[in-house]
């Protein structure tokens, strides 16, 4: 294999090649929702941004297998199914459905595996046995917890200190822990709440221990790539390090760790005190999913993206650039090619580069738009849907994203249509005033027109 990708890893702190333990079983996992409200926007990067990572695995590997998870145990989960006075189940289950289909409009595949972690608890059961019988765990009043200080490599992930981590990781003291960094790997269920039996008692499981058991279940001991949010780096994956190295006897858990940056908004950290928290769910209302998609990858996905509504409208007038091109080449026909330009592919292969491989994605449209050779134009049409599929872009039909890309409702395409003939006709009879009374209508309900050599375009917004 000539191509090679580089990857970022956390673990390591440098851009690594990437050679995966087995080329025919490549191996990743992504830490997925807790389903008990909307998704936010920042919920949506690593979605996105490890949707296209795994696109660029399928590429070069013949069997990729992308778990990421749903978190449907939890005490939010638990706290929000008390005040709806309905089973846990049911806001698990409404809020997975919403993600999926919320994610889905952003272009983001379904993973190969979809575990749930409430389906792994004898997994999870499994794991905490071997852990206490290795004195790696142990029980105390219901309590089955991690002792850190039996892991010597703690910390190894994300290089803090053991007062750092104290600090960081807001730990709970308790009169039952042995260190104050020991951490929960079961806990007690009053009978309020759900439980499930164990050797330790009625309990349920914290959270970190989850994605160890589901990642042993369906992936195995070592897996290639962990990948999920810059603030999952501590303590979620340097608990999940410290539980499943321990669990399998010292073998290392995972070879890459990938971490995508914040998401902030207009400069200001997302949170609901201050009121600024964006949600999927309300966005793809405003904005087409597939604009959505392209601003979160504008950026590149280690650093922070700053969210603003200018940025979501620039990916909107981009995305008119690109679907312009392809409309401009509407009678051309292509044979179908997954075959993209080398410097396309070069720009994902080097981190997941997606602004430089989104400058090669318009300088082809740039090409596009000037070309008069037949052969140039067809070779320039499969290169940019091949390369825009390859980042899940360019995915619709360029006449389907100017009658409002999914997200003009109110929009009736044949009636616009309709409209433009009559003013063409208008024209063509030089009635200007209905012409323009025309042009004056459309452009109330928010349709633009452009005139031009083939004949009039239109679009939304």
């Amino acid at each position: 294999m000539t191509a090679q990708l580089s990857l970022y890893n956390t673990l390591t702190r440098s851009k690594d090649i990437f050679v995966p333990q087995d080329p025919a079983r490549v191996t990743m996992y992504v830490c997925g929702p807790t389903v008990y409200n909307f998704a936010h926007i920042g919920n949506a990067r690593p979605a996105v941004v490890f949707d296209v990572l795994a696109r660029v695995l399928r590429r070069l590997y013949p069997n990729v297998i992308y778990a990421r998870n749903i978190t449907d145990i939890e005490d939010k989960i638990i706290a929000a199914a008390k005040e709806q006075g309905v089973p846990i189940s049911v806001v698990t289950e409404k809020y997975a459905d919403i993600y999926r289909k919320d994610m889905g409009t952003l272009g983001v595949l379904l993973p190969d595996i979809e575990p749930k972690a409430t389906d792994a608890i004898p997994d999870m059961i499994s794991m905490m046995e071997r852990l206490i019988a290795s004195g790696h765990a142990y029980e105390a009043e219901g309590h089955v917890l991690f002792h850190v200080a039996s892991y010597k490599d703690y910390g190894s992930l994300s290089r803090r200190d053991l007062d750092d981590m104290i600090a960081g990781a807001r730990v709970e003291v308790a009169p039952y822990k042995k260190d104050a960094t020991d951490f929960v790997l079961w806990k007690p269920s009053s009978d309020e709440q759900p439980g499930w039996d164990s050797p330790w008692g009625r309990g349920r499981p914290g959270w970190h221990i989850e994605c160890s058991a589901m990642i042993e279940k369906h992936l195995g001991e070592t897996i290639d790539i962990h990948a999920g949010g810059i603030d999952l780096q501590f303590p979620h994956h340097e608990n999940e390090i410290a539980q499943s190295t321990c669990a399998h006897g010292g073998k290392l858990f995972s070879r890459f760790w990938l971490h995508n940056g914040f998401v902030n908004i207009d400069k200001e950290k997302m949170s609901k005190s201050i009121g600024n928290v964006l949600l999927v769910h309300d966005l793809i209302e405003q904005a087409p999913g597939e604009a959505i998609r392209l601003a979160l990858l504008n950026g590149h996905y280690r650093q922070p993206l700053d969210w603003t509504g200018e940025g979501l409208e620039q990916a909107k007038r981009m995305l008119d650039r690109l679907y312009g091109a392809l409309r401009g080449m509407g009678d051309v026909e292509v044979a179908t090619s997954d075959t993209v330009p080398e410097e396309f592919l070069a720009a994902l292969l080097d981190d997941l580069n997606t602004p430089k491989a989104l400058a090669v994605l318009f300088d082809l449209a740039k090409q596009a738009n000037v070309a008069t050779d037949p052969k140039m134009k067809a070779d320039l049409k499969a290169a940019l849907v091949a390369s825009g599929a390859l980042i899940g872009l360019l995915e619709q039909d360029p006449e389907v994203w100017f009658a409002g890309g999914g997200v003009a409702p109110h929009i009736d395409a044949s009636e616009i249509e309709g409209l433009i003939a009559a003013r063409a006709a208008a024209r063509k009879n030089k009635d200007f005033k209905e012409s323009d009374r025309i042009r004056d209508e459309l452009s109330g309900r928010g349709i633009q027109i452009e005139d031009g050599p083939q004949g009039t375009t239109w679009r939304v917004g």
